[in-house]
């Protein structure tokens, strides 16, 4: 009898008895009843009112008198909203009048929904429109007139009118719809679209969320002191606040001046002992590099560190350690969103030796009461391993969006077998499990196309970020798919750091990324950040877009040709329009003289097609020229002199021209050493990152390709490789070795043993080279050299990158010619290498094939969501014709 087929579906402790049916104000109240009433609830710095500080016992009177006065000022002049919900906007600073207000609400029977004062007015009409609050409490807000219809009441006045009522706890039949408001707070998100839509979120769902963290992250018998730091319209909030006053500890109420402030925020925790902390990894960063500074050892009490809210990279968790103790200190890595309470997973990184396990930190296991499921877009589970999209399920999920917006992400389980899980959440992100552990994978929604290639924006953004000397930033699209479309990276750069602007970036990224991948990269002074330390996306893109005015679809390239020579301007007009014709819309200023290709928007492919056409249009100059020419000026001078230096040997020749146009000038030192054991480390290293990381099929592929499935056909195939003594690797003038080349016999190749999926990629290679081989080519023995591999050093520049693959195809024409074979045969799938061979190196084509047309031998088609501009060219060079 056969064993079941495990699935990607991931099950926390179930777990549901456990919980209280009560409203959380309800436990609040019994809690003061029973043990805590005199103990400190709140404790606040206030510059006009010095350090103030509550206990239980008033915070509770406190409340009860507010609510009673809200609503006073509610009855008979509003309504619930339409999705049944009574709810009262809450629009003030961080205070100990604010967690007061936060409390009576619930009491009165409404949900709360906070309303930074520093919101655009736009954005609070927008809300306030949409929620239909019954009652907005604000605190010396200036524009009143942006809560619109809305009854509004400031605080003071609410204190005020609130004194002489009864401070007793409220009965059902006093509160709004009688006490059975099950609502407790409504959060706006940003929403990707960037519109804001509220996230209705119940009592029982954040005592679910609460529960699990009492019982796996208990407080310890010295912790009596909570920090209330983050932002009230993000969720994470909520832990914040009520997961200390829930157990009777006392929280200190963070102001903003002092949450900005890396250094004073230090001091506070240490102040107040505090031994948890919740925060996104860009403050964790921050902080870690502050505190190595310091005189003394700091924060050594603050024990639990929650990372949640923008990924964290394993970099950043090793980095923890370097400086926390570990079996003292644990950096935990919560996963989920406002939709699902903040977290729905969890994993806690205890040592350097456990994350050297890991390519990237989990995001874990899921919390009490809920599933995770990775499905496939019909909503079938993927198997372990597999990528599909993230649905969660159980007690964490909210009741859904304000007015029912976006139902879709909000839908019936079709694989629940128990009542609480008949709901489940559609995250928008991509996810996998390995042995129960759940790794996130990037967003549905970060892939963009880009002149018809599917681009990953997270893939982008991790490579960005892997740079040495980058050290913030984030990769965005700007008018996805429409024609003014734009990738952009704004990143911030360390001290010192070797990097003066963008375009060298961009160079250094073309050795890590695909052409159509590189972003145009726009420094920073400092990365703008929305109040809960996320990274303000949509102001980044405002500034983009102010600053390129790109909302202009009839923009024209401007060419300037000042100073140029009546003698050169036919040959200036050519550089200047091929050069637009080229780059079009992503030239970023006017071209002249004095413009640089790459500042212009150019990159390695398009300085291959630049000069392609102008020697087809009869002005030669070679690829190395052109990259490391300061601007157009200096190209147009060389293109010059070759035209001179052409027409001199041409009347010298009686007319008969030598092929000029790619003469290249080397100036790399470089030199090729026959394949041995001692280059082993570097050539496989170079290979697999030239292939795994950069290749044009393999990416269709992932993941199931590894890193490792390169490693290990190159360990198989090694000591034949070395025995054919038909490849080799190139080193520059300081003996590192920075390309390799792996060239076979086409009759007497090796056939290693594939044990990975490596062989869908071979038996695609195969089935576009047979064909030619065998019937189009010399047969036998010595007549076919097959340029089998061909890779360069990771961290070469665009010119270097070029001027070594030049010299590799020199090297290997030159074993060509040296071992007697009639030519070579190579196969290219990237647009680079395809115009170097068809344009540069005069390669034959003899296939130009669509790649998603290609069946599996099992029938599928593993490239089929390829572009269909995506080609493989099958390329063949008869060197006897050079003889």
């Amino acid at each position: 009898m056969g064993t079941l087929p495990q699935l990607a579906i991931v099950k926390g402790q179930q777990t549901v008895k456990a919980l209280i049916p009560a409203l959380l104000h309800r436990t609040f109240e019994a809690n003061v009843d029973k043990f805590c009433g005199n103990d400190t609830a709140l404790i606040f710095d206030d510059d006009d009112r010095g350090q103030i500080k509550t206990n239980y016992n008033v915070l509770n009177s406190t409340a009860n008198r507010l609510a009673r006065a809200a609503i006073d000022e509610i009855a008979g002049k509003s309504e619930p909203n339409g999705d049944g919900d009574y709810i009262i906007a809450v629009c003030m600073q961080p205070s100990d009048r604010l967690v007061t207000t936060l409390l009576a609400i619930w009491k009165a029977g409404a949900a709360y929904l906070p309303l930074d004062p520093t919101f655009p007015a736009n954005r609070i009409e927008h809300i306030l429109k949409e929620s239909r609050p019954v009652l907005v409490i604000h605190e010396d807000y200036e524009n009143l007139a942006v809560f619109g219809e809305t009854p509004a009441v400031a605080y003071a006045d609410l204190r005020q009118k609130a004194s002489p009522l009864s401070n007793a706890n409220l009965l059902p039949e006093q509160m709004l719809g009688a006490g059975d408001n099950a609502l407790a707070l409504v959060l706006y998100t940003s929403g990707s679209t960037g519109v804001p839509k509220g996230v209705r979120l119940n009592h029982e769902t954040i005592l679910n969320r609460l529960q699990w963290q009492w019982n796996r992250f208990p407080y310890s018998e010295t912790e009596k002191v909570g920090v209330f730091k983050t932002a009230l319209t993000f969720v994470d909030s909520v832990t914040e606040i009520w997961g200390p006053l829930l157990n009777g500890m006392s929280i200190v109420v963070v102001p903003k001046k002092i949450t900005n402030n890396p250094e004073r925020l230090v001091e506070l925790l240490e102040e107040y002992k505090i031994e948890r902390l919740v925060l996104v990894p860009t403050l964790l960063r921050s902080l870690l590099l502050y505190l190595p500074l310091q005189k003394k050892k700091l924060l050594y009490n603050l024990r639990i560190w929650v990372c949640s809210g923008e990924p964290l990279q394993i970099s950043l968790a090793k980095e923890f350690f370097d400086y926390f103790l570990e079996g003292v200190h644990q950096l935990c890595n919560f996963y989920g969103s406002t939709e699902v309470m903040g977290d729905v997973t969890y994993f806690v990184c205890e040592s350097k030796k456990q994350l050297s396990n890991f390519d990237k930190v989990p995001i874990g296991y899921p919390l009490d009461n809920t599933v995770i499921y990775i499905l496939t877009p019909d909503l079938q589970p993927v198997k372990p391993g597999e990528i599909g999209e993230l649905f969660v399920s159980g007690l964490n999920l909210a009741q859904g969006y304000v007015n029912g917006r976006d139902p879709e992400r909000f839908i019936d389980n079709p694989l629940a077998v128990d009542l609480i899980y008949s709901r489940m959440y559609r995250t928008g992100d991509f996810a996998s499990v390995t042995k129960g552990c759940v790794y996130y994978e990037g967003r549905t929604d970060s892939q963009i196309k880009i002149r018809g290639h599917r681009v990953d924006l997270s893939e982008v953004e991790k490579n960005l970020l892997s740079m040495a000397g980058v050290d913030k930033g984030i990769v965005l699209c700007y008018h996805a798919g429409e024609l003014d479309q734009a990738l952009l990276a704004f990143i911030t750069v360390e001290k010192g750091s070797a990097y003066q602007n963008g375009l060298q970036i961009e160079g250094a990224l073309e050795s890590k990324l695909a052409y159509y991948m590189i972003p145009q990269v726009i420094l920073l002074d400092s990365i703008p950040l929305l109040v809960n330390g996320k990274i303000d996306r949509q102001s980044l893109l405002k500034m983009y877009e102010n600053t390129n005015n790109n909302d202009d679809s009839n923009i024209e390239i401007e060419y300037d040709y000042a100073g140029v020579p009546e003698h050169k301007m036919d040959m200036a007009q050519a550089l200047f329009t091929t050069v637009g014709q080229v780059i079009g819309r992503s030239t970023r200023t006017k071209i002249s003289l004095q413009s640089n290709f790459y500042e212009l928007g150019g990159n390695s492919l398009n300085s291959v097609i630049t000069v392609t056409q102008l020697c087809q249009k009869g002005h030669a100059i070679s690829i190395t020229s052109f990259i490391g020419a300061d601007n157009l000026a200096e190209i147009l001078d060389k293109m010059y002199a070759n035209q001179k230096h052409i027409a001199e040997h041409e009347q010298l020749n009686g007319g008969a021209s030598k092929d000029h146009e790619f003469e290249f000038e080397y100036t790399m030192n470089l030199t090729a050493q026959p394949l041995a054991n001692e280059h082993k480390e570097d050539a496989i290293n170079i290979l697999t990152y030239s292939f795994y990381e950069k290749a044009d099929l393999e990416r269709w592929i992932k993941p199931l390709i590894k890193e490792q499935d390169y490693r290990d056909i190159l360990e198989d195939i090694w000591d034949v490789l070395i025995e054919k003594q038909l490849s080799f690797v190139i080193k520059d003038r300081s003996g590192k070795s920075v390309g390799v080349s792996l060239n076979f016999d086409a009759y007497d190749e090796p056939e290693p043993e594939l044990t990975n999926n490596l062989v869908i990629i071979f038996e695609f290679l195969e089935y576009v080279e047979k064909p030619i081989r065998e019937e189009k080519l010399p047969q036998g023995i010595n007549q076919i050299l097959h340029s089998f591999m061909m890779g360069t050093c990771a961290d070469l520049s665009a010119q270097e990158n070029i001027e070594a693959m030049h010299f590799m195809e020199s090297e290997v024409l030159k074993i060509a010619t040296r071992r007697d074979f009639t030519g070579i045969l190579t196969t290219n799938t990237s647009p680079l290498t395809q115009q170097l061979g068809s344009n540069v190196y005069k390669y034959e084509t003899m296939l130009d094939y669509q790649i998603n047309q290609w069946e599996y031998s099992d029938g599928s088609r593993p490239f089929g969501k390829a572009p269909e501009d995506q080609r493989v060219i099958v390329h063949w060079k008869d060197i006897r014709k050079q003889h």
